[in-house]
């Protein structure tokens, strides 16, 4: 566009312009041809250096005449032909020729623009009389101005087609340049805009530039998107634990709540029934009072009995007891219980088998780990029955050792298996009930032994029944 407005300005105004350029040319030498003739210095070296130098800048013809016609001064070797035209001018003077166009008249010239009848060329012509009775005539053929007006416009549309062309090619290369880094910071947000974060600006080692610097911000940004997105994710993962958490806490308080009511409403009845025997005086005897007292107290025993454990179990549930790891001797724990607990199994005629003698070192909370062997122990002693018979065995396995605890008898059926470690939960309710069990002995284990993050379990045999649990040694 530029090109092109420069090209019409040309066309319609650098022919006008070299005419005025010409005139001025032709009006200073005029000037100073007048002014060397008024001076005198029409025939000194210095004018015709300076008359010289300015016809042939400006391609300029001139002639001076004195009073009689005599040729004083030329630039052109057919002076005849330029004394032809001025005396042609002066005598037609006062009539204006189809050939002619005046541009102005001053005092003492004419300025006219003239066409040669025999070449048909037009000239630019100033003409006149100065001093005593001189006559000069100075022109420039307008041809040269077209012919310096053509060339110029071709010269400025080869240099304007060449600059296109190499302002193409620089501008496209200039462009790329620019639009590839931009356009790579597009595709980089486009995959930020679908949380893919892996898409990174490269370039040199120094950021020089805008776009550099922008990309290298689009890298810290997505970086610190992603970080945040994935501490959103783990803030999220964590309140929906921290929710299911709470509801399952809900749900085991209420399971709690049922559970405890449940079990409690046997003893408080008992109870509450034989306290109002006793009240009314239904047996009078000293031993009916008795026995009356006797279950009243056996039965706020094993309320207090359930109490404790069932508080044991909540803070093992609720996780407000950690386990205290020590590194104890576990066959000198096994020796000295099943010594504490000799009275019991002698009471009901049992034989403990336990044959381990070497110690046997263990990582565990000891306090807690006696307390699973009591429960093994115990619910051993509960359902033992064929020839009465309880082994412990401790086996060394790789990095750890296992205990077990085995009783004669039935063995556990097989749909109760999976039901034996949760709360409350009775295989057997009327033997259950008749050695005063409450079903939370097991679900203590569990918490115990999963709270250590340890093995437990449970095996069945044709003749009895062996529950384990299992402790590093390493």
């Amino acid at each position: 566009m530029a090109f092109g407005f420069c090209l019409v300005i040309n066309l319609f105004f650098m022919e006008q312009f070299y005419v005025q350029n010409k005139r001025e040319a032709i009006i200073q030498a005029y000037r100073s041809i007048a002014q060397a003739i008024s001076d005198g210095d029409i025939t000194s070296e210095e004018f015709d250096v300076e008359i010289t130098h300015i016809c042939e800048r400006y391609n300029i013809e001139m002639i001076v005449l004195d009073a009689d016609s005599l040729t004083i001064k030329s630039s052109a070797n057919n002076a005849e032909q330029l004394t032809k035209i001025l005396w042609d001018n002066i005598l037609d003077s006062d009539n204006v020729l189809e050939d002619k166009e005046i541009i102005d008249i001053g005092e003492g010239y004419t300025l006219q623009i003239e066409k040669d009848r025999a070449t048909g060329r037009k000239y630019l012509e100033m003409w006149g009389v100065v001093g005593a009775g001189n006559l000069i005539l100075v022109r420039s053929t307008m041809e040269s101005i077209k012919d310096s007006v053509s060339i110029s416009n071709t010269f400025m549309a080869y240099v304007g087609v060449i600059a296109i062309v190499v302002g193409s090619i620089v501008i496209l290369y200039i462009s790329k340049k620019v639009t590839d880094p931009i356009k790579r910071l597009y595709l980089i947000s486009d995959k930020m805009k679908n949380l893919n974060f892996e898409a990174k600006y490269e370039n040199t080692e120094n950021y020089n530039n805008e776009i550099d610097i922008l990309g290298q911000n689009m890298n810290e940004l997505s970086e610190t998107l992603e970080q945040t997105i994935k501490e959103l994710k783990n803030a999220n993962i964590a309140l929906k634990q921290d929710i299911a958490q709470k509801e399952e806490v809900d749900e085991m308080r209420k399971e709690f709540l049922s559970n405890v009511s449940h079990e409690l409403k046997t003893p408080i009845a008992l109870i509450q029934g034989y306290a109002e025997g006793l009240k009314e005086g239904i047996n009078d005897d000293p031993e009916s009072r008795s026995f009356y007292c006797e279950v009243i107290m056996d039965e706020a025993s094993k309320m207090n009995i359930m109490v404790k454990k069932l508080l044991t179990l909540n803070q093992l549930e609720f996780g407000n007891e950690k386990a205290n790891m020590d590194r104890f001797d576990i066959v000198e724990l096994v020796r000295n219980y099943l010594k504490s607990a000799e009275l019991l199994a002698n009471q009901k005629e049992v034989t403990v088998k336990f044959d381990a003698e070497d110690p046997l070192f263990v990582w565990g909370d000891e306090f807690k780990i006696e307390e699973v062997l009591q429960n093994y122990y115990s619910n051993a002693l509960n359902h033992i029955d064929g020839e009465k018979i309880i082994e412990i065995k401790i086996v060394k396995l790789d990095n750890h050792a296992r205990v077990s605890v085995f009783n004669t008898g039935k063995p556990i059926p097989k749909e109760s298996i999976g039901h034996i470690w949760e709360k409350f939960y009775k295989v057997d309710k009327a033997r259950t009930r008749e050695y005063g069990g409450s079903g939370v002995g097991l679900s203590i284990v569990k918490a115990i032994m999963e709270g250590m993050n340890q093995a437990y379990g449970v095996i069945n045999y044709d003749n009895g029944v062996e529950f384990y649990f299992e402790l590093d040694t390493e």
